[in-house]
This record gives structure tokens, sequence and C-alpha cells, in this order.
């Protein structure tokens, strides 16, 4: 009888044990997932604050770009903004973050209407006909970016905090996110100032000789060649850092990046300008994370007026550890 008893006494503490650490890799799997997720957001708002940087920049000071120029580097920024709304709708939230996930792809779609529609009236808003109409479509696009900023901070931001506080996920709060960075954007007379900034006149892409290079690809700091398969240590996210040298004869502006994992979703970035014979660089996150060994294509351009592209990608295969 009492051998009995302490045989059921031990299968009952094994029994302990096993749901103890059943319930452990639970909580361990489902913390991972909360931090994995919280990154992919973290990365896509930082990137979108860098085009809302580019694009206000521009508005506030053209300098001295072209109507043309101009026009090219807010189809960049439009674009840039494509991605990220590809991204937000690739991005694997846990159960208790779906209406948060819901209501960052409302964000971005959003984001992602009102960039295309300022991309497509920007020619009209710098030029005589129709002018004063598209400058008002502009301006209620900005309001459409401002509603963004505000589902964002009162629903998003909170409800992904929230989520990670509750499940003991430290130092792990989203970002900020505000596109607008004033509502006096949403003034016709705004928008209207800051285009009258913009000189030069429209025409033709620049004589002479268009070309640009593929001439790098890291990842995390891991340089890749096309010849033999590269491994990169993954601790945390991934992030490829394309390089593309400027070959032709004149200053190349909104040159597009776009990165794909065996031939998945693009991902997408832009270079603002890279002037004759310099380099330009710029850094696109992978997300997801990608696992074991996959295909990396990367692709830069063309720019207008560029007739010879076979140098412009390449293909890498690459083992993430």
């Amino acid at each position: 009888m009492l051998r009995r008893g302490l045989a059921l006494g031990a299968g009952l503490v094994v029994l302990i044990l096993v749901v103890l650490g059943v319930k452990g890799c639970l909580d361990a799997r489902a913390h991972r997932a909360l931090t994995d997720y919280a990154r992919g957001v973290e990365q896509i708002v930082k990137s979108t604050e860098q085009t809302s940087k580019n694009f206000f920049g521009k508005l506030e000071n053209p300098g001295k770009l072209s109507v043309t120029e101009f026009t090219a580097q807010v189809n960049a920024e439009a674009s840039a903004m494509d991605s990220y709304a590809t991204r937000v709708e690739a991005l694997s939230a846990p159960g208790e973050l779906s209406h948060a996930q819901s209501t960052l792809e409302l964000v971005y779609e959003l984001r992602k209407d009102a960039m295309d529609e300022i991309a497509s009236k920007m020619s009209t808003a710098l030029g005589s006909a129709g002018s004063a109409k598209a400058v008002a479509g502009i301006a209620r696009q900005m309001q459409k970016l401002l509603a963004s900023d505000v589902l964002y901070e009162t629903i998003v931001r909170p409800e992904i905090d929230h989520g990670l506080e509750a499940n003991g996920v430290e130092g792990g709060e989203v970002p900020k996110s505000t596109f607008l960075p004033s509502t006096e954007w949403i003034d016709e007379s705004k928008v209207s100032s800051a285009l009258s900034g913009v000189t030069g006149s429209t025409g033709t892409t620049t004589q002479g000789v268009h070309g640009i290079e593929l001439t790098g690809v890291s990842v995390n700091g891991t340089e890749l060649t096309t010849e033999a398969a590269s491994s990169v240590v993954i601790e945390e996210a991934a992030e490829v850092e394309v390089s593309v040298e400027n070959q032709g004869e004149s200053t190349e502006n909104g040159v597009k990046v776009a990165v794909s994992v065996n031939g998945g979703n693009t991902l997408e970035g832009t270079i603002e300008q890279i002037g004759v014979g310099e380099t330009g660089t710029t850094t696109i996150p992978l997300t997801p994370t990608p696992k074991g060994e996959v295909s990396l294509e990367v692709k830069a351009g063309p720019v207008p007026g560029e007739h010879i592209t076979e140098n412009n990608e390449g293909t890498y295969t690459v083992v993430f550890e």
C-alpha cells in the first residue's frame, strides 16, 4: 500500500513537471511571437518616419529640383508607402493583437491611398491648367494622412503596448508614428505655397548617358556574393544594405531598389539622390525574417534613360542561421 502511494505520488510529481514544462514552452513561444511582431511593426514605423521626413522636407525646401525631378521623387515616396502597406499585411500578429493588426492595416491603407493620390495629382498641381483643383485634392489627401496618425496613436500603439506589458515583454513598446508633421498641411494655401517653391520646367530625361550599377549587397554587415552561398547569423532582425553606383553623366534622383526572398513579396527602398560617379545606399528590413537557405533577389532601377540594365540586379544564396 505504501509502495502504491509512493508510486502515485511520484507519478503526480512527474505529471506536474510535464504540465509546467509544456506551459513554459507555450509561454516562451507566445513571448517570442509578441516580440517578433513588435519588432516588425517598429521597423516599418521607422521606415515610414524617414519617408515622411523626405516627403515633407522636399515640400518645405525643394531646393533646385525641377518639376520633373520633384515629381519623380514624390512618386518614389508613394512607391515606398505601397511597400510598407504590403509589409504590414505580411505581419504575423498574435491572436490577442488581431484588432491592433487590422487597424494597423487600415492605417497603412489610408497612407498608401493618400500618397498614391498625391503623386498622381502632383504634375497637374505644378502646372497651370487645373492646378487649383489638384492642389485642393492634395490637401484633402493630407486629411487622410492625419486620420491615419490618429488611428495609430489612439488604437494601434496602445493595444500593442498593452499586449506586450500584459505578457511580461519588457522594453518592447512600439514607437509613435506621426506621418503628417503639422495640421497646417490640410490647408490648401499651405500646399499651394509649398509647391510654388518648385522651379524648373517639365520635360524629357536629362540628355547624356544614364546608367547605374548594383555594386554591393550585405545582410547585417555580411557581404554577399553571387558566386557562393553566404551564411548570416541572425540574432534579431535582418536588414539588407544595397549599394548602387551612378555610372552615368547626370545626377539620378529617387532610385528605386527592390528586394525579394524566394520570389515572394517585393520589399522596396529608395536612394534619394546619387551624384555622378558616386555611390548611394539604402537599407531594407527583411520582414518576416527568413530562415534556412533562401534565394535573395536584388534589383536597382532602372533610371529614366537607362538602356543597359544587366548590371542592375543580382541573385544571392543566403543561409540564415
